[in-house]
């Protein structure tokens, strides 16, 4: 079951299921062909980014009933490709269903599911289960697309709206709202239904009188019946407002807000200035404001202000996600992580406008958005944000408009051509902006850096300075290349001794998301990964069926490519610390929606070598240096925003402490993880 309305970059769901993972929602950018085996009368679905075809949902009945789908999209050369074929009983539960074709990474995957005789069997590249007394609960699907969560609204409708679910937990729908759209010379009354029940927010729907799909939505795109590819600004601008109306209830119930000053006596704090711990101080907050730090004396508080006895806890700056695209699903989990600031690496500029001032006003839950402005070329692997440049013309222009929006720093992404480079980076540079990105294709990080780039994103692309002749990098060969090739590079060459001390004098900075590369090369279907691991029994039951999908990576289908890919994945861990020891400027970046996957992230530098006091600087004052934001952030120092995690251990003897945090505040504003987890289902630590 294939939710295209769930978080992009959602890696806490594994992609499927629940959650499309962040590379899923990052739609597709050309359209592919339907095969000649659909039939003519089947109903065929749009997908598409923004307003460009990207794949086809097709759905057609047998003269036996059985109802099958084809799906398919492609997104720079990933995507699933899938054929499911669903029975149904009387009463619309699926009895039967058979999944088979390839997976966003293009792993093989083949799902069965019977129930016979109130007994259910089921097998996928998770699972091999069965469960007894199944007769009424819905099958949900890893494998299916989206048809079969249209199958489920129908089923739930027809049971009065609620049903037990398998393997567990049950689902509700309601009926929110219905508009006419107009398509094929027709007009189609659609109704938004909400389910809940199978991830971590609602799942969101549009069906046509009979109950029968005709849209998702979400900013990047839809999957919308053929002929009213139109409709769809209308439909997600409606479905946006529910959902908005409900994160700002949720941030209404759990921003707790002290009315006379924030006391933390008795605290350890973390000095991200030099990396030291403070013991026993009091830190006092007025307003959003840090007031003071200072000596613990037992000093007499104002009978209004609020006092936190922090006794065997540690104060740590408010973390930083140099890298994410943010969603309100994601930007609430970040705060419940204790990331109080993020840099969004590419969204819709409409969406990030949005979400930010929803944010900034106190209607969302989320950390401070720091924005950079995405720019590509066009070409059948195009980024999925719709900002292109393939003129000198085109690329100053763009430049232009993100740096009157405010927006501090441009990503250049895959397709760009190479000779545009150092037009948009002179262009940046003279408005004051930042540049980093995807090394283009046909280029290497050197040549990249040479041409104006202040920053790489992703290992990857550091390993493929050494590939020079992979030269397409915009299609999965970015990936699975290094994956091949890195395990045998040798990185005390000459030659990577000479690329890290060129990073070094030309102050490069390198945002590696190695949480994201460690799930790339080394998850494994059926098996929990580690940046979920230590969260992974708190989930949802179908967020944690999703996980163990590995659905972020790489095929390796026999035991020698396995350990070709861990080898490799274990040099780009050795290449982090090269860099580091080499004085290159490392930030901590995820490249995911979930929050956790920060604390997985600071896990591998201190694997790596690099020691915990230097890995909270980064994730705190370094980043807040790097994009010139240190007079307000970063330290707990008086005169800044009062931006604090308060940790229930000590992250610099244990950097897995980092994982507790018992208190967030943001601006002075108290938060407590253990609410706005269990507001989406995930149980308290």
């Amino acid at each position: 079951m294939r939710c295209t309305d769930a978080p992009k970059h959602c890696r806490c769901a594994g992609g499927n299921c629940t959650v499309l993972s962040n590379r899923l929602r990052a739609k597709p950018n050309f359209a592919v062909t339907r095969p000649p085996d659909v039939p003519k009368n089947a109903d065929i679905r749009i997908s598409l980014t923004d307003k460009t075809p990207a794949g086809q949902d097709a759905v057609w009945k047998d003269a036996d009933g059985s109802v099958h789908e084809f799906f398919q999209f492609n997104d720079r050369g990933r995507g699933p490709k899938i054929h499911t074929m669903y029975r149904l009983n009387a009463a619309g539960i699926v009895i039967a269903e058979e999944s088979n074709g390839v997976d966003y990474m293009k792993n093989p995957v083949v799902e069965n599911f019977a129930l016979r005789d109130g007994q259910a069997i089921w097998k996928n590249q998770a699972e091999d289960e069965k469960a007894a007394n199944a007769g009424d609960k819905f099958y949900v699907d890893l494998n299916g697309g989206p048809e079969s969560g249209a199958l489920l609204a129908r089923a739930l409708l027809g049971k009065g709206g609620k049903l037990a679910l398998l393997p567990s937990g049950k689902a509700n729908i309601r009926k929110l709202q219905t508009l006419a759209t107009l398509g094929n010379a027709t007009k189609v009354n659609a109704t938004l239904y909400e389910i809940t029940g199978l991830s971590f927010t609602p799942v969101y729907l549009w069906l046509d009188e009979a109950q029968r799909f005709f849209a998702t939505t979400n900013p990047w795109g839809a999957i919308v019946r053929q002929g009213f590819e139109e409709s769809t600004k209308t439909l997600w601008d409606t479905q946006q407002a529910v959902e908005r109306q409900r994160w700002s209830e949720l941030a209404k119930q759990f921003t707790h807000k002290p009315e006379g000053g924030l006391i933390l006596k008795n605290v350890s704090v973390f000095d991200s200035l030099t990396g030291k711990v403070l013991a026993a101080q009091r830190v006092t907050i007025r307003g959003e404001r840090i007031a003071s730090v200072e000596e613990e004396r037992g000093q007499v508080a104002s009978a209004k202000a609020q006092v936190l006895d922090c006794a065997g806890k540690m104060a740590l700056p408010g973390l930083w996600d140099m890298h994410q695209h943010l969603w309100p699903v994601s930007a609430f989990m970040d705060v419940a992580a204790g990331i109080t600031t993020i840099r969004d690496l590419g969204n819709p500029v409409e969406q990030l406008t949005a979400l930010r001032k929803d944010i900034a006003e106190g209607r969302q839950i989320g950390p401070r958005v720091i924005a950079a402005g995405f720019i590509d070329g066009r070409g059948p692997y195009q980024g999925p944000i719709g900002v292109f440049a393939d003129t000198p013309e085109e690329a100053l222009e763009r430049v232009k408009h993100y740096a009157e929006l405010g927006y501090v720093q441009i990503k250049i992404y895959s397709s760009m051509k190479p000779e545009l480079v150092p037009i948009i980076a002179a262009e940046a540079h003279k408005r004051g902006l930042r540049v980093s990105g995807h090394v283009p294709a046909q280029m290497i990080a050197e040549q990249f850096v040479n041409d104006g780039a202040d920053e790489i994103q992703h290992i990857n692309f550091v390993m493929l300075n050494f590939m020079p002749d992979v030269t397409e990098t915009r299609t999965p060969d970015r990936f699975i290349m290094p994956g091949r090739r890195s395990a045998a590079l040798d990185l005390n060459s000459d030659k990577v001794n000479r690329f890290v001390d060129f990073l070094k004098q030309h102050k490069t900075v390198v945002d590696p998301t190695m949480a994201t590369f460690e799930a790339t090369y080394t998850d494994r279907p059926g098996k929990v990964g580690p940046m979920e691991a230590a969260m992974f029994e708190r989930m949802p039951v179908q967020i944690r069926r999703g996980i163990k999908t590995a659905s972020q990576a790489l095929p390796a289908g026999d035991a020698e490519t396995d350990q070709l890919y861990r080898d490799s994945w274990a040099n780009m861990v050795r290449m982090l610390k090269k860099m580091y020891d080499g004085g290159v400027q490392v930030v901590a970046g995820t490249d995911q929606g979930n929050g956790y996957a920060l604390d997985r992230e600071l896990e591998i530098y201190n694997q790596a070598g690099i020691p915990a006091s230097k890995i909270l600087q980064m994730a705190t004052m370094e980043a807040a240096t790097v994009m010139k934001r240190e007079k307000e952030l970063g330290s707990i120092t008086p005169g800044k925003y009062a931006d604090i995690v308060l940790v229930n251990g000590d992250p610099l003897r244990h950097i897995q402490d980092i994982r507790k945090v018992e208190t967030v505040i943001q601006s002075g504003n108290l938060l407590r993880p253990a609410e706005l987890y269990q507001a989406i289902g995930i149980r308290p630590h």
